[in-house]
């Protein structure tokens, strides 16, 4: 066998992956990577930083080297083995990350080298290098410092998307549970760049001055009689309710909405069961959407972030959407990210610093 060039042993001690002019290598095959894993379902501390293999990039992928990773609800969920990743998607948990382009498919032409980015994943995002399908990798809003970048595109996506399904418009009246988190927070600026009226619902006094300091009308704790609180300020009822909730707070949803309003349910996080009203719901003509951005399509995500960069990263650069506090915890934290999440304390958005 003739030896290896120098440059292609190069390539493998490298810290980062370089493309090669005429081929792109098994890159899994040059070293291993450090990566979050849990090793089995429970609580925080079954995560543990480990090795594995550098994931390779197919023909319509790229390899991006991660600078950070996001931390969702939907991670906790993962974690706990009640929400499995699509098939043949990584088993590592993580559904957004900052970065850069390490390496590219032979069909992607559009990034090259060492470019920042962010990405919207199905998985695989606490760990060195992620794989993501290039049309879900599109450049960090301007402004935005790139480990911060990391805590945008999981919560844009879910809230513009759904915002764009439902058609929310000027003089509309719109509900988020959670306004002080993630979500709840860039939906509340997103729904007042649109001309609705926001009401969002918080746990504690700090966590609702928030909610108004970016834009809520109305702010109210979930820990009294939030229903009738809204019902007082939207008289003919609630254009929108963006639900995390779930079962827990259906019945109530149900009977807020406005004639031909709609309740999308993002989340689970007070069940999955529950009684429906059919008689409210058709008397009002009422839509209900359950929705997993993370089950859409390929396709279906690179339009949404093709509408991220079009619609939604200029409010974010000209300031009308601001970013939420950060919480950052390194990667070998991962656990710590988790508690914290659990906890319901956080403001904000939490992340893991990935890259060294």
């Amino acid at each position: 066998m003739r030896p290896r060039p120098a440059r292609f042993r190069a390539l493998a001690r490298a810290a980062s992956i370089q493309i090669l002019a005429d081929r792109t290598p098994s890159y899994g095959t040059l070293w291993r990577v450090k990566a979050i894993v849990a090793r089995e379902p429970g609580p925080p501390e079954v995560l543990e930083l480990t090795d594995v293999e550098t994931p390779t990039p197919g023909p319509n992928e790229v390899l991006i080297k991660v600078a950070a990773a996001g931390v969702n609800r939907a991670d906790l969920l993962q974690r706990q083995g009640h929400y499995q990743p699509p098939p043949g998607v990584s088993p590592i948990l993580g559904l957004e990350v900052s970065g850069t382009i390490a390496a590219a498919g032979a069909a992607v032409s559009n990034w090259a080298i060492e470019d920042t980015c962010v990405a919207l994943l199905a998985g695989g995002g606490y760990a060195e290098h992620v794989v993501a399908p290039a049309g879900q990798v599109v450049p960090p809003p301007l402004g935005v410092e790139l480990v911060a970048a990391a805590a945008v595109i999981e919560v844009a996506a879910t809230v513009y998307s759904n915002i764009e399904l439902v058609g929310l418009t000027d003089g509309d009246t719109f509900l988020v549970h959670g306004g002080a988190g993630g979500i709840g927070s860039f939906a509340v600026q997103y729904a007042k760049s649109l001309g609705a009226t926001v009401i969002a619902t918080a746990g504690s006094e700090d966590k609702l001055d928030y909610c108004r300091s970016i834009g809520a009308d109305h702010a109210i704790s979930y820990r009294g009689d939030w229903p009738a609180a809204a019902r007082g300020i939207a008289g003919e009822g609630l254009h929108m309710i963006l639900d995390n909730m779930g079962a827990k707070y259906l019945n109530d949803h149900i009977q807020l909405l406005a004639a031909d309003g709609a309740l999308v349910i993002i989340g689970l996080q007070g069940g999955r069961n529950g009684t429906l009203d059919l008689g409210t719901l058709m008397r009002t003509r009422g839509l209900v959407i359950a929705n997993s951005l993370r089950a859409r399509s390929v396709e279906q995500k690179a339009a949404i972030c093709r509408g991220l960069v079009q619609d939604v990263w200029p409010l974010i650069a000209d300031g009308t959407i601001k970013q939420p506090p950060l919480t950052v915890f390194p990667l070998a934290e991962a656990a710590a990210a988790h508690a914290r999440l659990e906890s319901g304390d956080n403001l904000g958005k939490i992340i893991l610093s990935v890259g060294r």
